[in-house]
């Protein structure tokens, strides 16, 4: 009998494989993404402290969005972390996209926030 794989048991699987190379520093920290089917959170994350620095997610009141699910979305909250990582000083990050592939919401994302100011 064949089993059906999980599919977020693989994405975690790629995560770790990843997560095993990039870290984040004190200088250059680490902005991590993770999307469900009906939202999307990006963190900025100094793992050698093991804190995070700065966050968005589109559940923010400010952002005030009927649905934050879709790319359009996304792309608003990489404005949103972006912004807020301005007013912390962070100005360079590692990209770490969890796993996921890089396209649609996580590339929706990743641009925004290059375009507002990030560096990665």
């Amino acid at each position: 009998m064949i089993k059906k794989v999980n599919r977020n048991d693989v994405r975690k699987a790629r995560h770790t494989r990843v997560r095993n190379k990039v870290s984040g520093t004190t200088e250059i920290p680490r902005l991590n993404v993770f999307r469900s089917n009906s939202n999307i959170f990006a963190q900025i994350i100094d793992d050698s402290e093991g804190k995070t620095l700065v966050s968005a997610s589109s559940i923010d009141k400010e952002l005030s969005l009927e649905n934050g699910g879709n790319v359009e979305a996304a792309s608003k909250v990489g404005e949103l972390i972006a912004k807020r990582a301005k007013k912390a000083k962070i100005t360079k990050v590692v990209f770490d996209r969890g796993g996921y592939l890089y396209h649609g919401r996580v590339k929706a994302l990743a641009e925004a926030a290059r375009e507002n100011g990030l560096e990665f």
